[in-house]
Formats: structure tokens, C-alpha cells, sequence
């Protein structure tokens, strides 16, 4: 029989520019220090430890775990891209989950340099060899543009091409993190933005302006993971359960069908978030609150359709209707996102985390959003990997 899956506890820091943070083993133990202090547990409670991060040497996750104590316990350092934080949770629920451990720790960090991301190894050949020959096959390449922002701006273009989507509904995605951005503490960018000065803003590529491009940012979240037997043990409220966890990878839709769509993850969204949806026996319809992968507007707009809160080609209505925040049918991403709040890659995925947790516990302050009681994780890496997590109360 499997472990149901608690959350113990979970922390995170605020999410600075890159250059005014503190170093990432720092950031980190600042972060499980949190993630300990919110479960009521010492370090040495946790039998296994899963470290993410993207930017940074071998053995990152010891320099930062070192600092919290010397027990020897296994640490194991994880990097997936952009879907690295939710990849260590991942492998902790796993841990748990089969009886490997009885409480597990998830460790998210990154610091960050400023600037859009880049090969850092250009000696050898690159992961992401095959989907930038597929992309420059279907669109050719802009060497003024970010390859990031070509990847997922040319999603977006397609799909405008596809269904008429007129600027302003991804510009809206932008103006509406702001909005939920202002009401958290842990946000990089705070101050509002109208459709108009997202759309003002320098021009990127395909429907991108500069503020529909998440920023390179500094942070780190965490989150401790145990069974049932062992909070009642400990004497601690886990009352947050995973009800239901996937990861895919790419298949062959993301090559074989020669669209912008599919190469930057639809399917791999689309299909781990059905996994989730069976293995937890809920639908989309009984999740009220979302933390999606933001990186850009173009990614968001898709990501609805792809985990079901919307039928596919309805993204526009959903949107222009409020449906995609407080009032509407979902609210996503309330703690503003990758685009506001920041994406500290190793970091993402737990913050995500910490947020949902927050909201089913109803410890979300000013964004809390009414009656919470099933939330829903969408973290995606481009190479590449997707993480849906589908939280609830046990």
C-alpha cells in the first residue's frame, strides 16, 4: 500500500533582482530554515533531501543544506530547467510516498545573473539542440530576440493565427499578475500595469512586449513532506495532502507535428495534468485555485486549455470574462507568477508550492482566495520536463 503524501511544512524567501540577493547557500538555508519553523521539526527529522537548482556547480545543495546541520542523511542534488523545484518535489513525494522515507525535504535555489538565460557549456553539444533545429525549421531564427522568448513567443503567434487572439488578451495576463503580484510580500514586481503599458513596452518577439517575459530573479523555497503516521507521531498539523503528482517528458507530438504549440509543452502539460486529474479522482472543475508557469503571457494563455480549465480556443473568452482571477472561475496564479513575482528557476516549483499551501491552509492574507479546497501546480521545463500537482485537504 503507498503512503498518502502529507505536506508538513513549507518556506520560502522574497524574490529579489539578480545582485541584490544574498548567495544561493544562504537563500537556501534561509528557506528550509522557514519550511522547518512552519512544520514544528528539528533538521534531523528528515531522512532524504532533494535539491534543485539550474545555475550553479556540483553538490550545490550540500553547501547549502551544510548549513542547517552534519546528518549525514542522503542529499541529492536535481536539475531539470525551468520545472527543477517541482522535479525535487517530485522525487521527495516519491520517497515518501513509497515508504523510502517517512518525511522527505524539497529544497529549491537559484542566483541568478541578469540578462535572458544562455548555454553556459558551448563546447559540447546542447540539450535543447533538437527543438531549436525544429524551431528555426518552422520560423527561422531572430538574432536580436531571446531563444526563450522566440520558443514561446512563436507558441503565441501560432495560436493567434489559429483562433484571431488579438494582442490585449496576452497583454491581460500581464496587467493581471501585477494586480495579484501587489498583494504579496515575497513579489519582485509590485507596481500595477495597465494593458496599455504592457503593450508599450518594448517589443520581444511574435505578441511579446518586454512585460510579458518573466524576469531573471534571485530566491528559495521549500517544502517537507511526510506520511500521516508520522505528523500524528510529531505531534504536527499536516493537514495538506498531494492528492495526485505527474511528470512527463516529451513525446512525439513535440517534434512530429511541426508546431510552435507542441514544442514549447502543450502535450506534456495536457497529459500530465490528466494523469493527475485520474490518479486524484477530481476534475478541473474542482480545482478553485492555480499556480501555473507564467514564464511568458503566450505560455499562460496556453496552459489553460492544456490542463482543461477552459475547452481549446476558448483561452480569449476565458480571459476577457475574468474567469482567470478573483470573482471568475479559477484564480491563477495569485501570488503573480513567474512574470511578477519572479523566477528563480531551482526556486519555482516550491514556491508554487508553498503558495498553494498556503491557500488551502487559508494563510494567504490579502490574495487568500474564498473556500480553497483544491489547488492545482503546472511547472514546465523547456528540453524538457512538466510537473503537475494537484493539492488538497486530507
Amino acid at each position: 500500500m503507498a503512503n498518502e503524501v502529507r505536506v508538513a511544512g513549507v518556506g520560502m524567501i522574497p524574490f529579489t533582482k539578480p545582485g541584490a540577493s544574498e548567495t544561493y547557500n544562504v537563500m537556501g538555508e534561509k528557506a528550509a530554515k522557514a519550511a522547518f519553523a512552519d512544520a514544528g521539526l528539528p533538521y534531523d527529522a528528515v531522512e532524504q533531501i532533494y535539491v534543485g537548482y539550474v545555475c550553479g556547480d556540483s553538490t550545490c545543495g550540500q553547501a547549502a543544506v551544510y548549513r542547517l546541520g552534519l546528518s549525514g542523511v542522503p542529499i541529492i542534488n536535481v536539475n531539470n530547467n525551468c520545472s527543477t523545484g517541482s522535479s525535487a518535489l517530485f522525487l521527495a513525494r516519491q520517497a515518501v510516498e513509497s515508504g523510502m522515507a517517512e518525511c522527505a525535504l524539497a529544497l529549491g535555489f537559484e542566483e541568478m545573473r541578469p540578462g535572458a538565460l544562455g548555454a553556459v557549456f558551448n563546447d559540447r553539444p546542447s540539450p535543447m539542440e533538437r527543438q531549436f533545429k525544429e524551431m528555426i525549421e518552422l520560423q527561422g531564427f531572430d538574432k536580436q530576440a531571446p531563444g526563450a522568448a522566440q520558443f514561446f513567443g512563436g507558441a503565441g503567434k501560432e495560436y493567434s493565427e489559429k483562433y484571431g487572439t488579438r494582442r490585449e488578451t496576452f497583454a491581460k495576463i500581464a496587467s493581471k499578475a501585477r494586480t495579484h503580484a501587489a498583494n504579496n510580500p515575497f513579489a519582485i514586481f509590485k507596481d500595477p500595469l495597465t494593458v496599455e503599458e504592457v503593450l508599450g513596452s518594448p517589443q520581444i518577439f511574435g505578441p511579446l512586449t518586454r512585460y510579458q517575459c518573466c524576469p531573471p530573479t534571485c530566491g528559495a523555497a521549500a517544502a517537507i513532506l511526510c506520511t500521516p503516521a508520522f505528523a500524528k507521531k510529531h505531534g504536527i498539523d499536516a493537514s495538506i495532502v498531494i492528492k495526485g503528482q505527474a511528470m512527463t517528458t516529451d513525446g512525439p507530438t513535440t517534434f512530429d507535428d511541426h508546431s510552435m504549440i507542441k514544442l514549447i509543452g502543450y502535450d506534456m502539460a495536457k497529459d500530465a495534468a490528466q494523469r493527475v486529474y485520474e490518479k486524484a479522482g477530481v476534475g478541473p472543475e474542482d480545482v478553485q485555485v492555480v499556480e501555473l508557469h507564467d514564464c511568458f503571457t503566450a505560455n499562460e494563455l496556453l496552459t489553460y486549455e492544456a490542463l482543461g480549465l477552459t475547452p481549446e480556443g476558448t483561452a480569449e473568452k476565458f480571459i476577457w470574462d475574468g474567469d482567470n482571477t478573483y470573482g471568475g472561475k479559477f484564480v491563477t496564479n495569485p501570488s503573480g507568477g513567474l512574470l511578477s513575482k519572479g523566477h528563480p528557476l531551482g526556486a519555482t516549483g516550491l514556491a508554487q508550492c508553498t503558495e498553494l499551501v498556503w491557500q488551502l491552509r487559508g494563510q494567504a492574507d490579502k490574495r487568500q482566495v474564498e473556500g480553497a479546497r483544491h489547488a492545482l501546480q503546472h511547472n514546465l521545463g523547456l528540453g524538457g520536463a512538466c510537473v503537475v500537482t494537484l493539492y488538497g485537504k486530507a
